[in-house]
């Protein structure tokens, strides 16, 4: 176990590697030691913005350093796994972001390279569970206050401005269900506490066809039953034109939560000519700002403590077949059993 700061390198510093390099750099008991990336403007980034002399092109190079006790992976989902299994086998602890793997036998390669290695801590990156509001509704999920839940509804909302740009993503990202749906796959689960038994998916290419030409889609929804006969709606969107609306709610036998229903970006309302409106946060990194620091503080703290994350390698295996049991249905547009 590391002593005082914790020595992190970090893999990918595109859109968000650069926001959880920033959050890492900025916590007291961490030492952004190395940052790797395929991409010089990235690796300049790193150096005039957090005086870093440690970058690597190689992957390997930089787990294989000495230099580091942790590795940080956001770099493209195509290599997550590998990249965690190579960290893992170094001694390394290691947070990943979403997907852990792209297929499912990924996933659980994963999953046995963590089980080899008790004495490591693994933690993917689904951030949601660190947002204070939905952690704050986990707790009062457990604690009774809405009975038995029965019923999710979950979304993501994407601003449409950023659509094109997704659609060279698909190929590798896993389309649609396992980049952005695997997040309401997740809080399904968290809050439910079961297991989905079968899915049904359907959607198309409404507002932008290209995505079709990828055998995708930028509007989707889905209906998931679990085993215990628990549902939920997830739907999805790239199309958005008013902010990036993510939310969720969740009705039990006593009650109903509501969490995010209006993503507001303060609590300031607006009342001029144009009427009353409430201005929306843009993206998922306003959005969930708080989450992203909450995250990398509970990986961190769990290096030096030796304990164990509240997200585990299952999680990030179990959501990731039931994201590719929704794609199966939307290909087959009929019910999946997962």
């Amino acid at each position: 176990m590391p002593k005082g700061k914790v020595r992190i390198g970090i893999a990918g510093l595109g859109r968000l590697g650069k926001r959880h390099a920033a959050n890492l750099a900025s916590l007291p008991n961490v030492r952004l030691a190395a940052a790797c990336s395929l991409v010089d403007e990235e690796l300049e980034w790193a150096r005039s913005e957090l005086a870093l002399e440690a970058l690597y092109t190689s992957y390997e190079e930089m787990v294989a350093s000495g230099q580091i006790d942790a590795a940080f992976i956001v770099s493209s989902s195509a290599v997550h796994a590998k990249q965690s299994i190579l960290a893992l086998e170094k001694g390394l602890h290691v947070f990943c972001e979403k997907p852990i793997g792209v297929n499912v036998e990924e996933c659980r390669a994963v999953e046995r390279a963590v089980e080899s290695r008790p004495g490591l801590v693994y933690l993917p990156g689904f951030v949601r569970r660190f947002d204070p509001s939905f952690a704050y509704a986990k707790r009062l999920v457990d604690e009774g206050a809405i009975g038995t839940p029965f019923l999710v509804r979950s979304q993501t909302v994407d601003l449409d401005e950023y659509a094109a740009f997704q659609v060279k993503f698909v190929p590798t990202s896993g389309g649609i269900f396992l980049d952005m749906n695997i997040h309401d796959i997740d809080l399904a689960r968290w809050f439910l506490g079961d297991e989905v038994e079968s899915v049904h998916a359907m959607g198309g290419s409404f507002v932008h066809p290209e995505f079709e030409a990828v055998h995708d889609a930028d509007n989707t929804v889905a209906l998931a039953r679990f085993r215990t006969g628990k549902m939920a709606v997830l739907s999805v969107s790239r199309t958005a034109f008013h902010g990036h609306d993510t939310h969720t709610e969740v009705t039990g036998s006593k009650g109903t939560l509501k969490i995010g229903i209006t993503p507001a970006k303060n609590r300031v309302e607006l009342f001029d000519a144009a009427g009353a409106r409430v201005e929306c946060v843009k993206d998922f990194y306003e959005r969930f700002a708080e989450g992203f620091m909450a995250e990398a503080r509970e990986f961190v703290d769990c290096v030096l403590c030796g304990r164990k994350p509240i997200v585990t390698a299952r999680d990030g295996t179990a959501a990731t077949e039931v994201g590719f049991a929704l794609a199966e249905s939307f290909r087959l547009q009929s019910i999946v059993r997962v």
